[in-house]
């Protein structure tokens, strides 16, 4: 049996799991990012994480085949190098070589989000497809993009920026610096965004006696719940975000027409609520509605483990 680790780096926690050749997680160990602190620290703790990951398993380095790293930013998947990430506050840092002097594997270092793509790819919700797509609904919208079984990442290792794609131009302003992105309206941010104003302009909804039972917070699961209860002004919010979320999602399919797109993040764990308007909505939007052949538009199978299987696999991604 060969044995990989995937090192799931993040702005809270680092997380390194072992990876058999079944694509099984056998082991992981966590350490906190603990940020701000020093780039260097950051791939000592990485090394030291993978070697626990591998005790844990029972293992030594001696039996793991190769090391890949899901880091946020711009990855040189060709040199090992971060060249650049404003939330881990990284600037041409050489990942790979860091890591590799420690633990003398090949180390592959790739951005996250093609890194989670690439582990719903090869054992998750895309599984079989040559070409796909996976959109991460979480705080922003993120991107990952197979093309012939391969990760695209563009000229630069900074492509499939699809949250970063306009919907509404004008629209409500951007992290980016845009405005209107896919990523203003789609992602859990944005959907807490529009909960919050729809329950400022209609004080007698139910979300704001729900909202009480949840701490007086308002969640991504808010208007979802309250629409469950009946209430209008939440159906209202739901049904805005899924015009949203189908637009930006039938742009995708328009550029790419991959045999799978996969969508991840809390919010999927709404199931039917959310998958079956949103279907229809693609459906009668998309350019490709008279053809035989569609994409399918699937849920993330992987949640949090995608990042880990993915970036285990990276080495093997390369040939």
């Amino acid at each position: 049996m060969k044995y990989y680790i995937g090192i799931d780096l993040g702005g809270t926690n680092i997380v390194a799991g072992v990876v058999n050749e079944e694509y099984e997680i056998v082991a992981t160990a966590k350490v906190k990012t603990n940020l701000p602190r020093p780039a260097e620290e950051i791939c000592a703790d990485m090394a030291a994480i993978a070697v626990q990951a591998t005790e844990n398993a029972g293992l030594t380095m001696a039996d793991i085949e190769s090391v890949g790293v899901g880091t946020p930013g711009i990855a040189n998947s060709q040199t090992g190098v971060v060249e650049y990430s404003n939330n881990l506050g990284f600037i041409n840092l050489p990942m790979a070589e860091l890591i590799g002097e420690k633990l003398g594997k090949p180390v592959y270092v790739e951005n996250d989000a093609n890194a989670a793509a690439y582990g719903e790819f090869v054992a998750g919700a895309a599984k079989g497809a040559k070409n796909a797509v996976c959109i991460t609904l979480g705080t922003g919208v993120g991107g990952g993009i197979i093309i012939d079984s391969k990760i695209y990442s563009g000229s630069n290792f900074a492509g499939a920026e699809i949250g970063h794609t306009v919907i509404e131009v004008d629209g409500p302003q951007c992290t980016c610096g845009r405005k209107g992105c896919f990523e203003v309206f789609s992602s859990a941010t944005g959907l807490i965004r529009m909960t919050k104003e729809a329950m400022e302009e209609n004080k007698d909804s139910a979300m704001w006696e729900m909202m009480k039972e949840d701490g007086y917070r308002v969640s991504g699961r808010l208007a979802f719940n309250a629409m469950r209860a009946g209430d209008k002004t939440a159906k209202e919010v739901v049904d805005k975000y899924i015009k949203y979320l189908a637009a930006g999602i039938t742009n995708t399919i328009n550029t790419f027409q991959p045999d799978v797109l996969c969508i991840g993040g809390g919010v999927c764990n709404e199931g039917d609520p959310l998958l079956l308007p949103l279907k229809e909505l693609v459906r009668k939007e998309i350019y490709t509605k008279n053809s035989e052949k569609n994409t399918e538009i699937v849920i993330a199978k992987l949640g949090n483990d995608a990042g880990i299987i993915g970036a285990a696999f990276l080495g093997l991604s390369k040939h």
